[in-house]
């Protein structure tokens, strides 16, 4: 392996070598002749060439040919000529080059492994099937079940690697997997919604129309859905129809028992969809929604395993133009989900929301 290494740190010098002497000898024959002029006339025959053969209407012809003469002109009034090192400087540029690639090849050799056998990814995954499942983290499971995937494409193994995706922080391959679950079994609303969810995932908490699509379609084979059912009226709310949103939510929370936890989220979504979507004047209108967000604060610090309402709130300070307990938010919510690359997304989409004016 060490021989392998060095003859082909040398090879690579050799190369560079090459390279660098024929670029020389072809800057001294060309003469550093600007070659943009010749480009700029290639362009004009062009288009005519386009125009004859209508290709091109006349009105774009006459106006790509202007531009193109008002370039070439412009070119030939102001001529860039080509960089090169000067004779004495070539040698230092070569012994430049060739040192990169022999300082490259001594670090290896000196902190890397040459010794290393190759650890293809299926020898691998191999060894994660052999292991037991608890001792694998996010990626190796997903990488197992990508593979069984292959060999028994079955709509429960793909709900399970979309599960071991969206762990290792992947929402764009957990629904990619979702979509060949429901493939394979159309009929089961739980992964309909676990698709719908993991679109909203991906796209930062926005009801995109695909999640949508997903979500009234776990809606229609389990009506009693209160997760889909929750997204869609918060997507309704977003559309422009905040009164329609709200009532849907009410109806949400009045299916709710007493105390149930996800009271909070419910009303919490209803005060976002009742906020006004223009400024924010000073007065009572500007005290409410301060309240509101106080009191979502106030809930998380009580209650602070909640990833929607940490989103929820560092959005809510991006949008009042309070960077100060935005960015004390954010940090906060960081160090709690550190290990959750989706959320921590979804986290950074909140704060780089814009204010408004």
């Amino acid at each position: 392996m060490v021989v392998f290494w060095t003859a082909a740190g040398l090879l690579s010098v050799a190369a560079a070598a090459v390279i660098f002497l024929r670029a020389a000898r072809s800057a001294a024959e060309s003469g550093l002749v600007d070659p943009t002029l010749d480009v700029y006339r290639r362009q004009l025959t062009e288009i005519d060439d386009l125009a004859s053969r209508g290709l091109m209407e006349v009105g774009e012809r006459d106006a790509t040919r202007a531009e193109a003469g008002r370039r070439l002109l412009a070119a030939a009034e102001d001529p860039q000529a080509g960089w090169t090192a000067s004779e004495a400087q070539r040698p230092v540029v070569l012994a430049a080059a060739a040192a990169v690639g022999v300082l490259a090849l001594a670090g290896y050799l000196v902190v890397g492994q040459p010794g290393l056998p190759d650890q293809p990814l299926l020898r691998r995954v191999e060894a994660w099937r052999a292991s037991p499942i608890t001792d694998l983290d996010a990626p190796q499971l997903a990488a197992v079940l990508r593979q069984a995937t292959k060999v028994r494409p079955e709509a429960e193994g793909y709900r399970f690697l979309a599960l071991a995706e969206a762990q290792s922080g992947n929402p764009a391959a957990a629904a990619k997997a979702l979509r060949r679950a429901v493939a394979l079994a159309p009929e089961r609303a739980d992964l309909w919604e676990m698709l719908g969810l993991s679109l909203i995932s991906g796209a930062g908490g926005e009801v995109t129309p695909d999640a949508r699509e997903a979500l009234v379609t776990a809606l229609r084979l389990a009506p009693g859905s209160l997760v889909s059912r929750f997204h869609l009226a918060r997507a309704r709310a977003a559309s422009g129809d905040r009164v329609g949103g709200v009532r849907d939510l009410q109806g949400i929370a009045s299916d709710l028992p007493a105390g149930d936890p996800r009271q909070a989220d419910i009303e919490t979504a209803i005060r976002e969809a009742q906020a006004p979507a223009g400024p924010v004047a000073d007065g009572p209108a500007s005290e409410m929604i301060g309240r509101m967000v106080s009191g979502l604060a106030q809930r998380l610090q009580t209650n602070p395993d909640d990833p929607e309402g940490w989103i929820r709130l560092v959005r809510s300070y991006a949008v009042l133009g309070d960077a100060t307990k935005r960015d004390a938010a954010l940090e906060q919510a960081r160090q709690r989900y550190s290990g959750k690359a989706d959320i921590l997304g979804r986290l950074e989409a909140a704060a780089r929301t814009e204010p408004m004016k």
